[in-house]
């Protein structure tokens, strides 16, 4: 079974809605999800938010959070979650914030991708390095790995920090 099937399985199952915030994948994460039938009932909300004023506007990302770290940091991705989480009705949110290249820099490599799951609980947050494997692959391989923090956020799936 696919990783947005068990998602909504699991959501629906479990009555969770989730709410997602993207940057770096541009929605392929809420496609995954509405790609499967009855995601409507599983879905609040997805917000594209790819440059920093759309972060700032739509999900509450501080201005002093972007220009001291940048917008691909933990600290963005966290402020990413809960803002969707708290604009959103939903009952998880999911944010994934990267550089799918080309391109980067030493302090900010190609395919390095920053994701935080906000609940009621709190917020964590982590960076994966997906390395120079290319801007198609590290989107897919990061909507993936969103869709694995949502089923571990639904007490499914692999633990993460």
């Amino acid at each position: 079974m696919n990783l947005a099937r068990q998602v909504i399985e699991t959501a629906t199952e479990t009555g969770v809605t989730v709410a997602l915030a993207e940057s770096c994948t541009g929605g392929m994460v809420s496609a995954a999800l509405t790609d499967i039938a009855g995601s409507s009932a599983v879905l609040d909300r997805g917000f594209v938010t790819y440059s920093n004023a759309a972060k700032q506007e739509m999900l509450g990302v501080t201005a002093a959070t972007l220009a001291a770290i940048g917008a691909v940091s933990e600290p963005v991705a966290r402020e990413m979650a809960l803002g969707a989480l708290t604009r959103s009705g939903a009952r998880i949110a999911v944010s994934i914030t990267g550089i799918a290249g080309p391109g980067g820099s030493g302090h900010k490599p190609e395919g390095r991708v920053c994701f935080a799951t906000a609940t009621a609980q709190g917020v964590s947050a982590e960076t994966v390095e997906f390395g120079p494997i290319g801007r198609g692959k590290v989107r897919r391989a990061a909507t993936d790995h969103a869709l694995e923090l949502l089923l571990s956020a639904l007490g499914h799936g692999p633990a993460r920090p």
